[in-house]
């Protein structure tokens, strides 16, 4: 039996009637679905939408995520959430670091880094993704980019934590592209994270960027991939159904 995380991250999608039927489909396939392998169902609507998907949510195998939060837990931040809020919405994962707030809103490594400390602190578990543009992984640096945001996401962070972390792997020219890097990248990114960062096997790392029904089963059957963090994929019941089934078929 093999442990998958199937994570959606709606990203600016979804408002309140769209979050209650969505959910309500969901848990109407779910109700007596067959799990053959321990999978987590993540769903990370935008925040407007936490507080109708938390109450849907009761008695449901899905969990909740929020797709960012701010380091402090109070103050004059405005426009920011903090991790106490994402905790009184029943919220147990959170996204830190996507590509699109490092590109978009300029999050440093250091910034992600106080994060998933804040995280932690609050007993959220931070999904920390990480990954290459393209132009990066032309020029060989794909190795150093990474070191990068892990050493510096995580530093100060205890090892004995590491086993509270999920690490995505989004390579940044596969996000929103409709490419997806071959098995070949990715076997051999998430080998070397593994082996360099999490050899005792304890931080799952998912694999994101353009994953989808077509190419999940590929993805998903390497043996190093512990799971999906689906964009486009996951705002339709049927695809996001469709891709927990592939992992749950899965050996």
């Amino acid at each position: 039996m093999r442990n998958f995380i199937i994570a959606g991250n709606w990203k600016m999608n979804m408002n309140n009637y769209e979050t209650k039927a969505f959910i309500g489909d969901l848990n109407n396939e779910l109700k007596n679905f067959n799990f053959k392998n321990h999978i987590d169902i993540i769903i990370c609507p935008p925040f407007t939408s936490l507080s109708m998907a938390k109450d849907c949510l009761t008695d449901s195998v899905i969990k909740l995520g929020a797709q960012n939060m701010h380091y402090q837990h109070s103050g004059a931040f405005t426009g920011e959430i903090s991790p106490s809020m994402l905790t009184e919405l029943d919220c147990e994962y959170v996204i830190i670091g996507h590509s699109e707030r490092r590109q978009y809103f300029n999050e440093s490594d250091e910034m992600v880094q106080k994060k998933i400390r804040a995280a932690l602190e609050r007993y959220l578990t931070p999904i920390l993704c990480i990954g290459e543009t393209l132009q990066e992984r032309d020029n060989g640096q794909t190795f150093e980019v990474l070191s990068r945001q892990i050493d510096k996401g995580l530093d100060g962070i205890p090892q004995k934590d590491f086993s509270r972390l999920v690490v995505a792997y989004e390579p940044v020219w596969a996000i929103g592209t409709g490419l997806s890097a071959s098995s070949l990248q990715i076997s051999e990114v998430h080998k070397w994270i593994k082996s360099r960062y999490f050899s005792e096997g304890l931080t799952p790392i998912l694999y994101g960027g353009s994953i989808n029904e077509g190419n999940a089963r590929e993805i998903l059957s390497l043996p190093q991939v512990d799971g999906g963090l689906i964009g486009g994929a996951s705002l339709k019941v049927s695809s996001f159904l469709s891709i927990i089934n592939i992992a749950n078929s899965i050996n």
